[in-house]
């Protein structure tokens, strides 16, 4: 089977990638912590202390995961091809909308889009099954969180609309 034009992640890739995500990371925490101080008072260290020197370990340990990731002698072997990036994306963009639709429209109700919409497009689930779990779960964690244990979460319109606060 010819891979010729096709489209895949190697090891090595998907190692250097990995590594220069952590890296960056790594850089934005170190930037983040100054603005808090890290050095010490009186009092103890100041705020941005302790991040600091942890994204200090995380930054020496993303280049040393570079440098190891790019010297792999099993680096050409593929990873991800089109099959597997296609069943990650089936993963990750319900989940990345559930993100944004938490923020846009409040947890409960993103709760209720999101696993309607996944139990209706991916397990082919009846809508009214589907509506029915996202509801119902929607309301245990309300129930559970925000009744029970007192735990606010983010609310949106609808639940600006219903007196939910």
């Amino acid at each position: 089977m010819s891979t010729h034009g096709a489209r895949h992640l190697t090891r090595r890739g998907a190692e250097v990638v990995a590594a220069l995500g952590t890296l960056a990371l790594a850089v934005l925490i170190v930037v983040g912590a100054r603005d808090f101080g890290i050095g010490w008072t009186s009092g103890g260290p100041e705020a941005g202390t302790f991040p600091y020197y942890v994204g200090l370990i995380v930054g020496a340990a993303s280049l040393g995961n570079l440098a190891a990731g790019w010297m792999r002698s099993d680096g050409a072997t593929v990873v991800l091809d089109g099959t597997k990036a296609h069943r990650i994306a089936a993963f990750a963009i319900p989940m990345l909308l559930f993100v944004g639709a938490s923020v846009l429209l409040g947890f409960y109700v993103a709760t209720i889009l999101y696993l309607a919409g996944v139990m209706r497009v991916q397990g082919r689930y009846r809508w009214a099954t589907s509506i029915a779990v996202g509801v119902g779960t929607a309301a245990f964690f309300f129930a559970v969180l925000e009744v029970w244990f007192r735990v606010p979460l983010l609310k949106g319109p609808i639940e600006a609309l219903l007196g939910i606060h």
